[in-house]
Formats: structure tokens, C-alpha cells, sequence
């Protein structure tokens, strides 16, 4: 008795799965038309990418590699402190070299807005140079550069914003600081509504 129930179960499943696992079909006969749908779905992420230096180039991805940019006046000392430009400007990162960092920022829901936040010096043991000393500038108006301690908002299409540009990096040398290599850190953070 109990096979003879699990065999009329077993075949009432197994004539209504294909039902329930089929696409729409229609079957006419004569001169009539036959129509079947089907659904479409595009599902996109909400996303939102922001890539400095190396990170740039990285497509939509993670990258933890921090650049470093170096304004070195060993070749020029004499320049310290005059508003001259250092010898040396490079960066560890990818092309372009010297002071231009590239820069990516991607999103697509709303306005983005681009903080910069430092600490208020570059140190070198207790001696100091302030964040004042430096500034940056962009090659795209679309994605313009924050200032240190401030804010940007690159240009956005409709919800979506997909810019890309150079941000070049100055050191003013208007103070003579004590000798030291002084380090310090800018955080870029990309928010969007």
C-alpha cells in the first residue's frame, strides 16, 4: 500500500515538473498565431569606486597599495626655502611620473562628493612643515582635485559619474624647515547618497 502511494506520487511530480520548469509555449492549430513571453532582467549594482595613484588604473577592483610622492631637494639645496621647484619630483607609482597622480572616481547613484582629510603637518621627528605648504590641481574641471582639509564634486551624467584625470601635486618651499624627510598623509574618501 505505502509503494503504491509513493509510485502515484512519485508519477503526479513527475508530470507536473516539466510544467513548472518549462518557459511559456502556446500550441494553435490552424491558421491562428502562437505567442510565448518571456521576462528580461539587466540587474546592475549599485557601485561606487574611487582609485589614487596605482588604484587608478585597477578596473573597478580593490588595490591596497599606497603611492608615495616625493619632493626631494638633495640636488638643490640651495633652493630651500626660495619657492623653487625640487630637483627631484617623483612618485612610486604608475605613469605619469613626477607630481601627476591618476585619479578614477565611478558611481551610479547621485552625486559623489571627494573629502581630502590630513593631518595638519608632515613630520620629521619633532620638527614639522604644514599641509599649507602643499597644493594640487587637476587636468579634468569634471573631476576636480579637493583641496587639503576640503571637498569636490566631479560632474555626473544623469546618476552616474565615471571620471578620470591627473591631479598634480606642489610643494610651495616658502619655509626653511629643519633638515628631515617629512612625511604625510592625505585620505581621499568617495561618498554617494
Amino acid at each position: 500500500m505505502k509503494k503504491s502511494l509513493f509510485v502515484k506520487t512519485a508519477v503526479a511530480l513527475a508530470l507536473t515538473a516539466p510544467l513548472l520548469a518549462s518557459a511559456e509555449s502556446q500550441l494553435v492549430t490552424g491558421a491562428d498565431s502562437a505567442t510565448a513571453r518571456l521576462d528580461l532582467r539587466v540587474v546592475i549594482p549599485r557601485v561606487l569606486f574611487l582609485g589614487v595613484g596605482a588604484g587608478a588604473a585597477t578596473p573597478l577592483a580593490s588595490n591596497g597599495g599606497i603611492n608615495t610622492l616625493t619632493f626631494d631637494y638633495s640636488a638643490n639645496p640651495q633652493d630651500i626655502g626660495t619657492t623653487l621647484a625640487a630637483a627631484s619630483i617623483s612618485n612610486d607609482g604608475p605613469l605619469p611620473s613626477g607630481n601627476a597622480i591618476p585619479v578614477r572616481v565611478f558611481g551610479n547613484d547621485g552625486q559623489i562628493t571627494i573629502t581630502a582629510t590630513n593631518e595638519t603637518n608632515l613630520v620629521s621627528g619633532s620638527d614639522t612643515i604644514p599641509f599649507t605648504q602643499l597644493s594640487v590641481t587637476t587636468t579634468n574641471a569634471a573631476l576636480p582635485a579637493p583641496a587639503f582639509g576640503g571637498t569636490s564634486l566631479p560632474t555626473l551624467n544623469g546618476k552616474v559619474t565615471n571620471q578620470t584625470a591627473n591631479w598634480a601635486y606642489s610643494y610651495a618651499n616658502a619655509t626653511t624647515p629643519a633638515f628631515g624627510t617629512y612625511t604625510g598623509r592625505v585620505t581621499y574618501t568617495a561618498t554617494m547618497p
